[in-house]
């Protein structure tokens, strides 16, 4: 098998001393953890170590191809968007060009596979000899793959995410990723919002602790929940509450901030309060004796004012109490029948009580149920339909008609 000491041996007519040199060399460069590609001036791929070759998924130098055009043959280089490079841009060529770069990223394909297997940040450099002639072009190849595809999972895992977030670079405060659910709840465009700084897209504008975010920032801790005003590109204003997570987008250290819309909540929180004062207005108001109790306990939280006229009680005597205690019921085991009620039919429908006055006396009434929840406390709504004075009525007819029988 061949060896990185034998493969693709450089043979361009050194002399003895300098092609000891450039083994002595090979050797070195064999051993390090960075890919190292050779290239004679004649276009020839002369030599690479095994991490080169590994990062190509081949095991010797012929495997990469005789030279720069079977090389580009054999693979396919393409931009991080997928673009494949045109000709004359694979690195091979702009070395070979005699074009100097200190980055370039790209994604190695073996030719005919449609899946990136590899990607590649290159530099190059140029050996001279000692007149300062190039005698001999070097491509270093740092494998990135694992690295790239941990940030595409958490570019996808950002995107994915419907909370709206932003990351922030922590070195000079600029905006780097923005997800799809920050754009939505504001209306900014990314290229609005990517690049920006911090002032200028300001996440953390009307904040009471603002200057203590900025300081969490600087010195990369969390920033605390705290509610904030961000202005809208197109006017107006969006309040939510903001917080500031650090982590490594890579080797860069930043901060994740996630938001919760207050306007929204806010909104929900109005209408609830108009819908209780609606309940409440209601309920006081409703011609029919009514009760506001816990399921559990039975303690009565509100009563309206036809129950008042009617028991005879007055509301802070009522109000806060065990119904069972102040025997509302003549019937000790009416709160286990509506109970037992609700459980079986889920509301009650005119069962027969008797309701106890504050004077001691009765009132015949129809009772309906109904399990309702009140600021998320289970809660049971007791209407109480006087029918004594029906039911009196009722026996005098019938005793007037037994009379005259």
């Amino acid at each position: 098998m061949t060896t990185d000491e034998d493969a693709g041996r450089i043979d361009i007519g050194l002399p003895p001393r300098r092609d000891a040199e450039a083994r002595h060399l090979r050797q070195i460069v064999a051993g390090v953890s960075d890919g190292v590609i050779l290239v004679g001036l004649d276009q020839t791929i002369c030599w690479a170590n095994k991490a080169a070759l590994e990062m190509h998924g081949v095991t010797t130098v012929d495997d990469l191809g005789a030279n720069v055009t079977e090389y580009r043959e054999r693979f396919e280089l393409r931009y991080r968007n997928s673009h494949r490079l045109p000709a004359g841009q694979y690195p091979m060529e702009r070395v070979m060009a005699g074009e100097a770069f200190d980055e370039v990223v790209v994604e190695v394909v073996p030719a005919g596979s449609g899946d990136v297997h590899w990607t590649h940040r290159i530099r190059s450099l140029v050996l001279s000899d000692d007149g300062g002639v190039p005698d001999c072009l070097v491509l270093v190849l740092n494998d990135e793959t694992e690295r790239f595809q941990a940030e595409e999972r958490f570019e996808r895992a950002i995107n994915a995410n419907p909370a709206p977030a932003v990351i922030s670079r922590l070195d000079d405060l600029r905006h780097v990723r923005v997800n799809r659910g920050f754009l939505e709840m504001t209306g900014y465009r990314e290229e609005d919002v990517v690049g920006r700084s911090i002032y200028e897209v300001d996440l953390l504008e009307g904040a009471s602790r603002r200057e203590l975010g900025i300081e969490r920032m600087r010195e990369g801790r969390t920033v605390p929940q705290m509610e904030a005003t961000l202005q809208l590109p197109g006017g107006g204003e969006k309040s939510v509450i903001v917080a500031g997570q650090p982590i490594d987008v890579g080797d860069v250290h930043c901060m994740l901030f996630t938001f919760a819309d207050l306007d929204g909540r806010r909104q929900a929180e109005a209408a609830l309060r108009q819908s209780e004062r609606r309940f409440a207005t209601a309920f006081r108001m409703s011609p029919v004796p009514t009760l506001l109790t816990t399921r559990a306990e039975g303690r009565v939280l509100m009563v309206n004012d036809a129950f008042l006229r009617e028991s005879g009680h007055a509301q802070a005597d009522v109000v806060g109490r065990d119904a069972a205690v102040l025997q509302l019921w003549t019937d000790p085991n009416a709160a286990a029948s509506i109970e037992r009620l609700l459980r079986t039919g889920g509301r009650v429908l005119d069962l027969d009580l008797r309701l106890r006055t504050r004077d001691g006396g009765t009132l015949d009434c129809l009772v309906g149920a109904e399990a309702v929840e009140i600021n998320g406390q289970d809660c049971v709504l007791l209407t109480a339909q006087n029918v004594s004075d029906r039911r009196r009525t009722h026996v005098e007819v019938a005793g007037a008609i037994e009379a005259v029988m």
